[in-house]
């Protein structure tokens, strides 16, 4: 069966909350209600072989194609059922050619060729099936570090409703520089998002040191603009670590903090703080529309350093009702077949019920429909997409 442009660069949705993903095994090439078909192919062609030979004359011998038998089974079986059908055409080949007496029978050595077509077969057979469980322990491995980065947030957690989506671009690595991040805290809910620069191994080991570092910081640090030291600190020595281990590949990260305060006597306060670290504003999206917040007014971390002073938050106004929307550059810079960026912020201003009813979840659907959509399934670039609600008091 074939896997939609959805199935290829989305691995969690549904909820919104990214569940763990079980262990791949080989899927069958052709499957029916669950139950492997694959060696339905090679059977017809085998019969229609046989029927075709029964039925033709002595000068044109299709008994002579069984040779396909084997060749199309070690395409879409496995070795045991390759080797059954290479046996079927190396026992079938001389009574199909014995069926009808003429002076053009193939003999002995055609028989061989038969023979050592069908081998060869489940020598293909067995190193492909070798090949694709090479491949699937691969991405077994790419989720488990995916699940590292990006672990399952339960529900509810820090009084917010929350939806996330990782989008990568290169379906079989399904893990990349993009991060995210909530926490429940001591001093209200927590949330990070951001985008290291560059890929490979190097872009997903300094997310896992900055998502890391923001779990301890951000549940411990009683302030937002100390946990961006944190963060900034932890960057730093990432770099010099990769220098000291010969990898002198330098790399900063884009990352935006949100702090949910606490609710006082009872009532959400209607700010929320934030934290841009030369990420594009986040946005809110609420009643009267979807507006977007500061941007970036700090370096990027790990270039805290060309500029004095530290981090600082900012208050902005939030309402009780209103939904923040958080994503990386894969979805503002992701372009259609003429190069033309995806328009969010139109897009989502003039979208039917995003002011009113659409759910934090149903929010990141929509922005990963808009993306896919966009690029026809050509995603150029990690994408990692956050949505977050207070839930409703009490």
């Amino acid at each position: 069966m074939m896997d939609t442009a959805e199935d290829r660069y989305i691995p969690r949705r549904a909820s919104g909350l990214r569940a763990l993903t079980p262990p791949r095994s080989v899927k069958p090439v052709m499957s029916f209600r669950g139950r492997d078909v694959s060696w339905l192919l090679p059977t017809l062609l085998l019969a229609v072989i046989a029927l075709g030979d029964w039925n033709s004359s002595g000068e044109f011998r299709i008994v002579t194609w069984i040779v396909l038998v084997p060749g199309i089974a070690a395409a879409v079986c496995g070795p045991v059922v390759t080797a059954v059908f290479a046996a079927a055409a190396a026992f079938g080949y001389p009574w199909l050619d014995n069926a009808w007496p003429h002076p053009d029978q193939m003999g002995p050595t055609d028989h061989a060729l038969v023979i050592v077509g069908g081998l060869v077969a489940v020598l293909v057979s067995w190193l492909r099936i070798r090949a694709q469980n090479h491949l699937l322990r691969v991405e077994n491995a790419a989720d488990a570090t995916r699940q590292v980065v990006l672990r399952p947030i339960p529900p509810g957690t820090g009084g917010l409703d929350v939806a996330g989506a990782y989008l990568a671009a290169d379906s079989e690595a399904r893990v990349g520089g993009d991060f995210f991040e909530v926490l429940a805290t001591p001093y209200g809910a927590r949330a990070l998002l951001g985008d290291v620069q560059g890929k490979g191994v190097g872009a997903v080991s300094a997310a896992s040191a900055l998502v890391g570092t923001f779990r301890e910081a951000g549940y411990h640090e009683p302030e937002l603009a100390s946990v961006a030291e944190r963060l900034e600190s932890r960057m730093i020595r990432n770099n010099d670590y990769s220098a000291a281990m010969g990898r002198p590949d330098e790399r900063f990260a884009t990352a935006v903090l949100v702090g949910f305060p606490p609710p006082r006597d009872g009532l959400a306060p209607e700010w929320i703080e934030l934290v841009n670290l030369g990420h594009e504003g986040p946005l809110a999206i609420g009643p009267d529309g979807v507006r977007v917040l500061p941007e970036g007014c700090h370096p990027p971390l790990g270039l805290g350093g060309l500029v004095g002073g530290a981090p600082r938050a900012v208050r902005v106004p939030f309402g009780k009702s209103d939904s923040l929307l958080l994503f990386t550059d894969g979805v503002s810079e992701a372009r259609d077949r003429q190069g033309v960026f995806l328009p969010v912020l139109a897009r989502l201003s003039g979208t039917t019920g995003v002011r009113d009813a659409l759910s934090v979840g149903e929010l990141v659907k929509l922005v990963e429909r808009m993306v896919l959509e966009h690029t026809r399934g050509r995603l150029s670039d990690d994408t990692a997409i956050l949505a977050l609600r207070r839930l409703p008091e009490g």
